[in-house]
């Protein structure tokens, strides 16, 4: 569990941060969401102290961040950035095992990691171990970023604003795999970033920063029907709220007997992914399958009835 308790930065006059006190679960994302100078990075910062904090507290698992040397502390706390900040001159392998070195792992520890992570970002090591940043794609530079983070199986990992330097597609698809592979090794992320979007897409609570203030913490369900201030309201945005909301909601809540034409989707697929498909195509239902098998429909008007609950 991470504690931030009345955590405060202040440059001269500025208030960086401004007494922001929240909690995080173990095993849980979440992501801290605002605009340009609204102090989301500084608070990141602070959790492993490459800024330290003019006042207030950091604790992991009840244990003061503060009472550590910050090299120490750094190296049980992954850190992922925009750009991956890989080493040019350094393989794929080296540096994914960056932190495992420091540690002085050995070394068969470190080459059986470094596979396991590999093939977890779906990379074979045959093929990528000993390649260059220079002779990846952005989005396999992104993986070994994020894989370089986990490597020391760190109990926190702070990502600050990790995939904006990639297009929308593999964006998305680089989103997606964060969730597996947060779910599969039960990973505790604190993420930030300026995209709503991102951030209700991929956060178990989600932290909303303005002008240094910690404005709203919530789920993000709760975040786009009872936004707490006109700022929050604002990047949710009052057209897009009934969207954001059934992308939340798996086809699984709606399901219902029925026939239906055309390529189903798994229950666990979104309402907003039926909304779309139906609009497409321009079908009044989807087939739901689960583990392969049709188990009934989601029709359009059910769809839309529950979109016009939280219009």
């Amino acid at each position: 569990m991470i504690e931030i308790d009345n955590l405060t930065k202040i440059y001269g006059d500025t208030h960086a941060v401004d007494a922001v006190t929240m909690r995080a679960e173990t095993g849980s994302i979440t992501v801290i969401v605002g605009t340009s100078g609204s102090g989301k990075t500084t608070l990141l910062r602070m959790i492993n102290r490459l800024e330290e904090p003019t006042s207030g507290e950091v604790r992991i698992n009840g244990e003061p961040t503060h009472v550590e040397k910050p090299h120490l502390l750094r190296r049980r706390i992954g850190y992922a950035i925009q750009g991956h900040g890989l080493f040019p001159h350094h393989t794929v392998a080296r540096n994914i095992a960056a932190v495992p070195l420091l540690l002085g792992w050995k070394k068969q520890k470190i080459r059986d990691r470094v596979d396991e992570l590999l093939t977890l970002f779906s990379m074979e090591p045959a093929a990528f171990r000993d390649r260059y940043p220079a002779e990846l794609s952005g989005g396999q530079q992104q993986r070994v970023g994020v894989a370089r983070a986990l490597a020391s199986r760190p109990e926190l990992l702070l990502m600050d604003e990790p995939f904006g330097a990639l297009d929308p597609i593999i964006r998305a698809q680089a989103q997606d795999d964060l969730r597996r592979i947060q779910q599969r090794l039960g990973s505790t992320i604190m993420l930030v970033t300026h995209d709503m979007e991102e951030a209700i897409r991929l956060g178990d609570k989600v932290a909303v920063m303005d002008g240094g203030r910690l404005v709203q913490h919530a789920a993000p369900a709760e975040i786009i029907a009872a936004p707490a201030t006109d700022f929050v309201r604002d990047m949710v945005g009052d057209v897009e709220r009934p969207l954001r909301l059934l992308s939340l909601i798996p086809l699984a809540e709606l399901i219902e007997d029925g026939p239906a034409d055309g390529d189903a989707l798994p229950a666990d697929a979104s309402l907003r992914d039926a909304l779309s498909t139906c609009l497409w195509t321009g079908r009044s239902a989807v087939p739901v399958t689960r583990e392969g098998i049709v188990v009934g429909r989601v029709t359009f008007e059910a769809i839309r009835n529950r979109a016009e609950l939280h219009a």
